[in-house]
């Protein structure tokens, strides 16, 4: 199983250029095409839709940080003990804090952290999220207002979080392996 990255046996699409162009802007930038893209090559309207909702979502106009949508990613990955969500998003949270430990504290234990009260509830509601989405109720939106997040924010915490717990059992599903190279990042 080593050179596979999931335990299906899907054939590569044809990929359009856009797609080839996009896959060798992953090269230049990361260093790699995350293995998470290639398991989605196999239907490219699928990787879009992928592509077009994670970008949206980590890269795109937020109250969010970059460090604090990779938190939310790492801690629900956490939760549901994505193996490849942990090695890929640990290592973007170790990167982006610039904190090594602070990144593997994150992927073992969250609360272990020295972390902000925002942070604190931002990550508690995800969880929340995660582990018992039909208990969400008002008062877990007043406390993230009252740590200062706006509707909007609070919309993109419960965006990420959700859009992650959807990746983790894909990933599960199909026993997703991260490419070797994020284990050594930013330590």
């Amino acid at each position: 199983m080593k050179d596979k990255i999931i335990a299906l046996d899907l054939a590569p699409a044809e990929l359009s250029e856009a797609t080839k162009a996009y896959f060798a802007k992953c090269e230049e930038k990361l260093g790699l095409v995350p293995n998470v893209l290639l398991a989605y090559a196999f239907d490219e309207t699928k990787l879009r839709a992928f592509t077009d909702m994670y970008n949206d979502l980590m890269l795109g106009v937020s109250g969010l940080s970059k460090l604090e949508r990779e938190m939310i990613a790492v801690a629900v990955s956490s939760i549901n003990h994505c193996y490849y969500c942990l090695a890929a998003h640990g290592a973007a949270v170790r990167q982006l804090s610039g904190d090594p430990a602070f990144g593997e504290m994150m992927v073992m234990n969250f609360r272990a952290a020295d972390l902000s009260a925002r942070q604190k509830a931002m990550l508690e509601f995800a969880v929340k999220l995660t582990e018992q989405p039909a208990k969400i109720v008002e008062a877990d939106r007043a406390t993230l207002r009252e740590a200062g997040f706006s509707d909007r924010d609070i919309w993109d915490i419960a965006s990420t979080a959700a859009f992650f717990n959807m990746s983790n059992r894909v990933a599960a599903a199909v026993d997703m392996r991260p490419n070797d190279e994020y284990h050594a990042m930013a330590r």
